[in-house]
């Protein structure tokens, strides 16, 4: 993910694509409706990214395995796409599991194997690591989510303040956020990249007004 001036310049003999972005939020649309005629437990994350709780349809779909293999189907079928999913008994590991499991994949971390599946990997590979997060780690002597898990707690803490605590219980497995279909909008946007510089004060103040309609 970078801005496409970046990487024209990185790439310059690449072939760029224009983005047709009404057709992206139709499809996402159509998604969506697909998720949720399984469940109405669906939390979006963005144009192509949900979590699913799938705890109440068990009885009727099957275990979850199979359901995201329906999903995966019926996605395929309807919009001609494909579609990688992650099953975990938390959140935060079924979006590790489908970031791994990418392009068209389906892993499922089974609640006995969570700690087995976490703790080899990464520690960007936890929500919530970024930059500056993971340079502390680092200078820590920490790789590994496993290796979080063995630093006290008030030394992640110490160190990198509530997000330590975070951290150490995401180590572990605990994650206590459930999905959350409906949330209050903090914020709305609209934006638009000009494909060349534009100093012009009154181009400018157009597109504002064109952005804030």
């Amino acid at each position: 993910a970078m801005p496409v001036g970046r990487a024209r310049r990185l790439c310059p003999q690449a072939v760029f694509l224009p983005p047709r972005h009404r057709l992206y939020g139709e499809v996402s649309r159509e998604v969506m409706a697909v998720f949720r005629a399984i469940t109405p437990e669906v939390e979006p994350l963005s144009l192509d990214e949900a979590f699913l709780d799938v705890s109440g349809a068990r009885r009727r779909l099957g275990p979850p395995a199979a359901i995201a293999e329906l999903i995966r189907r019926q996605v395929r079928e309807q919009q001609s796409i494909t579609c990688s999913v992650g099953v975990a008994p938390v959140k935060f590991a079924a979006k590790i599991a489908s970031a791994r499991c990418k392009p068209n994949g389906l892993l499922v971390v089974p609640s006995g194997g969570l700690l087995d599946f976490l703790h080899p990997l990464p520690v960007n590979a936890l929500w919530g690591v970024g930059d500056r997060a993971e340079e502390v780690l680092t200078r820590l002597g920490l790789r590994t989510i496993g290796d979080i898990a063995q630093v006290p707690e008030a030394t992640l803490q110490r160190e990198l303040g509530a997000a330590g605590a975070h951290l150490h219980a995401l180590s572990w497995g605990r994650d206590e956020r459930a999905v959350t279909p409906h949330r209050e909008e903090k914020s709305v946007g609209a934006e638009e990249t000009f494909p060349v510089d534009v100093d012009d004060p009154d181009v400018i103040k157009k597109e504002l007004l064109r952005l804030s309609g």
